[in-house]
């Protein structure tokens, strides 16, 4: 796996004095070419908590964001909303412009189960169904009506399985209760039945903050042989781990989007005072 951290020379930060209390400008180029998602002027509300403030990011095509920052930075609450998980949220409210391929996700009109089965989401815990292995897997592909026959819903599973790094360990125990594996391999579990659906953007809301070590290696490859053919967005508390598998890494702070750019600069030159002091450890 590509480790994105290089040593380079220190660059002088952006006091966090400078910027306006109320609203942070972010720093670095929020941009990118041919953007698969983007977010523009995304705001956020829980009743009276303003939890995300003007917020402008684009997710590119056939990489892995990370998003980072301390507990209650608003990342989470980001992620949500690119796949509208927070409409479920009582007194939440969303104001500004999502697109996924130039389209509004927040359009009345739109479906909200196809959005979710265009950008689908991998949670904190692993969450399989109470079902087999295959039925977790082949649930989707079958609501959303992606196979004509039994044979094609077998060929969904098995690429399913295949591309989650998982088939190798189940191919013979299909019919066994997906919640009976290891933590690990239920987290890839629900990573296939994700991928099952044919997503365009695969959200990951801290997929290794339940795992041990070696599982959590397992799915960092994972994350980095998924890139290839999916945008990838990922929320952790590992900086270790944003730095191992992402391309760009967006930093977060009180429902700011402080700061955004290539990992190796964020981690190694950051250029806001309060990116610094979180990579830093001086704060988080």
């Amino acid at each position: 796996m590509e480790n994105n951290q290089q040593a380079a020379p220190a660059s002088p930060s952006i006091p966090s004095s400078q910027i306006p209390r109320d609203h942070r400008e972010t720093v670095g180029d929020y941009t990118v070419e041919s953007p698969r998602m983007s977010a523009r002027d995304v705001n956020v509300h829980y009743g009276d908590k303003h939890a995300i403030k003007g917020v402008n990011l684009d997710l590119g095509r056939n990489e892995v964001l990370a998003m980072i920052g301390p507990s209650g930075c608003g990342k989470s609450t980001f992620l949500r909303c690119l796949n509208r998980m927070n409409d479920t949220v009582k007194d939440c409210k969303v104001t500004g412009d999502i697109t996924l391929d130039n389209k509004n996700i927040y359009d009345k009109k739109l479906d909200v189960v196809e959005l979710r089965a265009q950008v689908g989401m991998v949670f904190q815990k692993p969450n399989p169904f109470p079902k087999s292995i295959y039925e977790n897997v082949a649930w989707g592909a079958r609501i959303h009506g992606l196979a004509n026959t039994n044979a094609e819903l077998d060929e969904i599973v098995e690429t399913s399985l295949q591309k989650a790094g998982l088939w190798n360990e189940v191919k013979d125990r299909l019919d066994a209760q997906g919640t009976g594996l290891s933590g690990g391999q239920q987290q890839r579990l629900c990573i296939a039945r994700t991928i099952a659906i044919n997503p365009e953007v695969i959200l990951m809301d801290e997929p290794c903050s339940a795992l041990d070590p070696i599982a959590t290696a397992i799915v960092e490859d994972l994350i980095d042989e998924l890139r290839e053919q999916f945008t990838i967005a990922i929320v952790t508390h590992s900086m270790h781990q944003a730095a191992r598998v992402s391309q760009r890494t967006a930093y977060f702070h009180l429902g700011d989007l402080i700061e955004i750019g290539a990992t190796n600069d964020i981690f190694t030159r950051p250029r806001h005072e309060l990116t610094e002091d979180y990579i830093s450890g001086r704060f988080g």
